[in-house]
């Protein structure tokens, strides 16, 4: 995809579908929107969302009811199949409007790669905050592993920073039993993040849900659980070792910049070193201070 239509994209989905300012988002412009019968969808399998709870159906049905589908679904032709498409974004409101009632559904049609149609569902939700943690992690390793996007990439793609894209796909590494954890919304992605690494990621994170652990707090387990015992840390000469809650203060700061943090604390008072590894991190440090954090 050309650099030019990933920037594109990164403009929200109003843009995509032409509703705002009148400018497609990708070479082809879209075609103009109608309705189909809808029974002519079917849903996409890489659809980064996998949770649609009964509840919020619910709701958006008894307000198509109402109001009929206010956004229309956003749909690309199925190859070799007359009518039918493959829903890109709106795969709630499809659902929805089937448990409404309606026979028909108002759709955009437009013609994209499965790359490309993977990034405009996960812009969706992304910017609709549908996802959860792992749901977007999922995406986002789809897009590294399956269409050989880049992290800057993405994160331009998403409107996100690097460091969150990384950040997010790193939850790809905990086993499966916490991630079942995080996609029930038991874990936070702050929760998750603070496990990895942590030879026994599985009982620390049954331990932060029984035990109602906040994020803060999760970090410090993390760090206990992450030490071998045969190594204790050891003071430095003439430092006195650093306590668990600074410790994981760093790690915190760490995750959410994608930078190494040292605290240097002193009761109360001082310094916080950030370590960056090319200029481009320091170009990064320094865009996120004059934009105020």
């Amino acid at each position: 995809m050309a650099d030019e239509q990933r920037s594109r994209l990164g403009r929200g989905l109003a843009s995509l579908i032409g509703d705002v300012g009148g400018e497609a988002a990708h070479l082809e412009r879209p075609r103009a929107q109608r309705k189909v019968p809808i029974e002519f969808l079917k849903a996409n399998p890489r659809n980064p969302r996998r949770a649609f709870s009964d509840a919020e159906l619910g709701e958006l049905s008894d307000s198509i009811k109402q109001h009929g589908v206010i956004q229309p679904i956003v749909v690309r032709p199925v190859k070799g199949a007359q009518d039918r498409y493959e829903i890109i974004a709106g795969e709630r409101r499809w659902r929805a409007s089937q448990l409404a009632g309606l026979h028909e559904v108002p759709i955009v049609p437009i013609d994209v790669s499965d790359a490309v149609a993977l990034e405009i569902a996960i812009i969706e939700n992304v910017q609709r905050e549908d996802l959860n943690a792992l749901e977007e992690a999922q995406g986002y390793h789809a897009l590294a592993e399956e269409f050989k996007h880049s992290q800057e990439d993405i994160a331009k793609i998403v409107g996100k920073s690097r460091s969150h894209v990384a950040n997010m796909m790193r939850l790809m590494k905990l086993p499966a039993d916490v991630q079942a954890l995080i996609a029930a919304g038991k874990l936070s992605a702050g929760h998750a993040r603070a496990l990895i690494g942590v030879p026994d990621a599985s009982s620390a994170a049954k331990r932060i849900v029984e035990e109602g652990l906040n994020v803060r707090q999760a970090e410090a387990l993390a760090h206990e659980e992450g030490v071998p015992e045969r190594a204790p840390q050891k003071a430095r000469a003439g430092k006195a070792a650093k306590d668990p809650d600074t410790l994981a203060l760093e790690k915190r700061i760490s995750d959410a910049l994608g930078m190494k943090i040292s605290i240097d604390d002193r009761g109360g008072a001082g310094a916080v070193q950030i370590k960056y590894r090319d200029l481009d991190q320091l170009d990064d440090i320094v865009r996120r201070l004059e934009a105020g954090g």
